[in-house]
């Protein structure tokens, strides 16, 4: 529908990580291919925090091997914060997620990628998101 951004039909949303119960072990997320898009932002959940915990974003040219992106790191203070962190105009095709747990054990919530500037619309959901979109709705049952 020109005229009007719709989110779901501009931006591909893909859950690249499910819950991950509590354990010491790191968690690398899906990757996601920039291939036709200008951007993505990663949301997710730390469920229970710890001083040594950190989420940092990774690349590659691949799709195997993986370097973290300068200045992409972020630390959750608090049990059930939340992240949000933006690449734009990524230099690699690649693109993903490492939780460091440090060692201890944490529960990390789904992760989710929202992919933008989409080079060609509408664009397709990964199979794992159900999505509707409704333009000025009635009243009524769902």
């Amino acid at each position: 529908m020109p005229g009007f951004p719709i989110l779901g039909q501009n931006v591909k949303i893909t859950k690249v990580n499910a819950y991950a119960a509590s354990a010491g072990t790191d968690i690398e997320t899906a990757s996601v291919d920039m291939l036709g898009f200008e951007g993505v932002t990663f949301v997710g959940e730390m469920i229970t925090a710890n001083a040594s915990n950190f989420i940092t974003v990774e690349t590659s040219t691949d799709d195997s091997s993986f370097t973290d992106l300068l200045g992409s790191k972020i630390t959750p203070g608090t049990n059930g914060d939340s992240f949000a962190i933006t690449i734009h105009k990524p230099l690699e095709r690649y693109i993903r997620v490492e939780v460091d747990r440090g060692g201890t054990n944490t529960a990390f919530g789904s992760i989710f990628a929202f992919q933008y500037g989409a080079r060609k619309v509408p664009v397709s959901h990964a199979s794992t998101v159900d999505h509707e979109t409704h333009v000025s709705p009635a009243r009524g049952t769902a």
